[in-house]
């Protein structure tokens, strides 16, 4: 039995100025992970390359266990997709989509998919090019969830939107995962949201997958305090990952389990740990 829904193994792809990987990392079945890192780290080329939309230099990519090149039709009805733009014809209205999916997808579901339009009050005779931002993400959100897919990867799609709308689709998200056979892969910059949802968080930074690790163990892992120079000269240097320096001492990313007990110690979110992760990393790199 397939308990994964993506493997990749030593994946590359070089542009100009710019190298991906090697990446490897494997993302279990029935599980949301957030793929986070700042803009230019990867992460819109790692989703591209998972679906065959760009060829990777080297390394291996497999979906449910099977390569895109070789199953590539039958993958493509498992997998739901949502850009941070709609790739639909701008004068088609809404009741048109489902006839017009009807031809790209073997497994269409006419009725699932007015199913989402009513809960989502997407109106039929609007052109998709009339549409906000938030209802085009809806209605592509639509489209993904009515063909059977078993895997959703989506890049960048809650951003510039409300957060009633993020909160929104992030329900429809959990909603889907109800069922141990799905699989949520989502980029995202509007790290609150992955806070919220996430199982797993990948990290990557300049093309390298830092870190993808269950995102409650690196919660209950990392730490934040503020500390004067003197006191953080009796540090253990493993307990601190990054640093923030100001006029009174400096703020700290610090491994919890490295600190004294008599340091007050606050949690640190996602958003925290990326930003001094890179700080502690881009530090190293200076130093060298």
């Amino acid at each position: 039995m397939m308990h994964n829904a993506i493997e990749i193994r030593n994946l590359t792809k070089n542009y100009k100025g710019f190298s991906l990987g090697p990446l490897d990392f494997t993302i279990p079945k029935g599980c949301m992970v957030g793929y986070i890192g700042e803009n230019g780290a990867g992460k819109s080329t790692t989703l591209k390359a998972i679906l065959g939309l760009i060829h990777a230099d080297s390394g291996e990519i497999k979906i449910f266990g099977k390569s895109m090149n070789e199953h590539e039709p039958e993958l493509m009805n498992k997998i739901g997709v949502v850009f941070d733009a709609i790739n639909l014809p701008t004068d088609m209205k809404v009741q048109e989509v489902g006839t017009f999916c009807k031809l790209a997808f073997t497994t269409w579901e006419e009725n699932t998919f007015g199913d989402y339009l009513k809960r989502f009050s997407l109106p039929n005779d609007k052109k998709v090019k009339a549409l906000s931002r938030g209802m085009k993400m809806k209605l592509s959100l639509s489209i993904a969830l009515s063909h059977q897919a078993e895997l959703l990867i989506l890049d960048e799609a809650t951003s510039g939107l409300d957060p009633v709308v993020r909160d929104e689709i992030l329900d429809i998200l959990l909603d889907f995962l109800q069922d141990e056979n799905h699989t949520v892969l989502i980029s995202s910059h509007i790290l609150s949201d992955l806070e919220k949802a996430a199982d797993y968080i990948a990290f990557l930074h300049h093309g390298k997958l830092l870190f993808m690790e269950e995102k409650d163990l690196l919660v209950e892992r990392y730490a934040l305090c503020s500390l004067d120079d003197e006191t953080i000269g009796h540090l253990d240097p493993e307990a601190i990952v990054g640093r923030r320096k100001h006029a009174f001492g400096q703020d700290l990313l610090v491994i919890r389990n490295l600190m004294p007990k008599s340091i007050k110690l606050t949690n640190a979110s996602i958003e925290d740990i990326m930003v001094y992760i890179i700080k502690g990393v881009e530090s190293e790199s200076v130093a060298l």
